[in-house]
């Protein structure tokens, strides 16, 4: 059935509701945009969404607060109901973020309203309406809607849509492009210009620390072992777009803001995860490309092939790499992890015999796994003797941690 809510211009929308009082135009009644479904008495477009993140959005709170949404800020319970309703019912708002996602292997665009997950619908989508959408998921640009057909999305979706769906691409760039590459850190290649484009170097006090990975023109994705206790950001800097080091005239880029997962505890495992925001846009080339992130429950098979990249030492206990390398590795099996007393926060890769996996310096760079385009599965989080038989390097899931990802980045965009 199709949602029925006041109009759109008489709520009192947060900062971070999809369609905002931003839009003169928007005074239609919201069952005109929001459809749960099966659509069994409407008509529309649904919207797909190609960029390069979404997330994941879990309102069930705790077991203290079973069939309710719990507030972590004030230790209150609230009806899923007022979850996304444009009104702060938590003291801090956070009922309000992650309201928005994208769904499935086309990215279907979905907002939380009611207590459930709902499809995107539009008779009249617009440029406006595209570049609010790409606000709400972090992203500060929007560069066009195109019709795609709707026979390219699952079934699930299909029902009593027309025949085309709107295909949304924000930032500006295609993530996760790249020269095509065969390669098979330790055991790894030497890299050359635009191979992992979206790799950079996170120096902290003029020496390279950790890796990390561009998600957009101002965002990069590390590890929080990285930066916690070294929150400064006068005392970092980002290189993008470069192969060597020392870095001769290569221009730092400035950090404006660093932020770790709250939950994050030294020498921990999970929510090893922190953002780092640049001052200044980057500018995106043949060498500077971002990442995509995955959508909401996409999932890569295990085995798959993927790409490790870093400065960090070639050999276990070595000094760090003046080139950067790159090294191929496969996904290992979820259960492979628990074994090791591991959580759904953390991924494994490598190979059982051993000859290539992350080492020192390479902390917080990606794990690169290709679909339609390179996707950030993992960010590198440990590597027990740096890729030697049986001991996987170990690797923070983006995935997990995609509802932090875009709270992060809708809060600081």
């Amino acid at each position: 059935d199709l949602i029925s809510l006041p109009p759109l211009a008489a709520l009192a929308f947060s900062r971070l509701v999809l369609f905002s009082r931003l839009s003169p135009s928007l005074s239609l009644t919201a069952n005109r945009w929001l459809c749960k479904l099966p659509l069994d008495r409407s008509v529309c477009v649904c919207v797909c969404v190609i960029i390069m993140h979404s997330t994941s959005f879990s309102p069930v709170g705790l077991k203290s607060c079973s069939g309710k949404f719990r507030c972590l800020s004030s230790v209150q319970c609230i009806s899923r109901n007022a979850v996304c309703d444009g009104v702060e019912d938590c003291g801090d708002g956070e009922d309000e973020l992650s309201c928005v996602r994208v769904s499935g292997r086309s990215s279907v665009l979905q907002v939380f309203s009611r207590g459930s997950w709902r499809t995107v619908c539009s008779e009249g989508w617009d440029s406006h309406l595209g570049s609010v959408a790409c606000r709400q998921l972090g992203y500060n640009s929007y560069v066009s809607s195109t019709d795609v057909p709707i026979s390219s999305i699952e079934a699930v979706f299909q029902n009593n849509l027309l025949s085309t769906q709107i295909q949304l691409v924000c930032c500006g760039v295609e993530c996760g492009s790249r020269p095509a590459v065969r390669s098979r850190i330790v055991g790894g290649n030497l890299s050359r210009s635009g191979l992992v484009p979206w790799q950079v170097s996170l120096h902290y006090q003029n020496q390279h620390l950790c890796g990390g990975s561009v998600i957009s023109e101002r965002w990069i994705l590390t590890a929080a072992h990285c930066v916690y206790g070294f929150a400064q950001p006068v005392l970092w800097a980002v290189y993008a777009g470069i192969i060597n080091q020392p870095l001769g005239v290569t221009e730092a880029l400035s950090v404006e803001k660093i932020i770790y997962h709250a939950n994050y505890r030294p020498g921990g495992l999970s929510y090893n995860i922190a953002l780092i925001k640049l001052k200044l846009p980057l500018s995106f080339n043949d060498q500077v490309v971002p990442i995509c992130l995955p959508s909401y429950g996409e999932s890569f098979e295990d085995g798959q092939k993927c790409l490790i990249s870093g400065w960090g030492a070639t050999e276990d206990g070595g000094e760090a790499s003046v080139s950067l390398h790159i090294a191929q590795v496969p996904l290992l099996p979820s259960r492979d992890c628990r074994r090791l007393g591991l959580t759904s926060w953390n991924i494994c890769a490598g190979f059982s015999e051993g000859g290539a996996g992350t080492c020192q310096g390479d902390s917080g760079g990606p794990l690169a796994c290709q679909g339609s385009g390179w996707t950030l599965v993992g960010a590198a989080s440990w590597a027990e003797s740096c890729g030697q038989k049986n001991k996987p390097g170990i690797y923070t899931s983006i995935s997990e941690a995609l509802t932090w990802i875009q709270q992060q980045m809708e809060v600081y965009i």
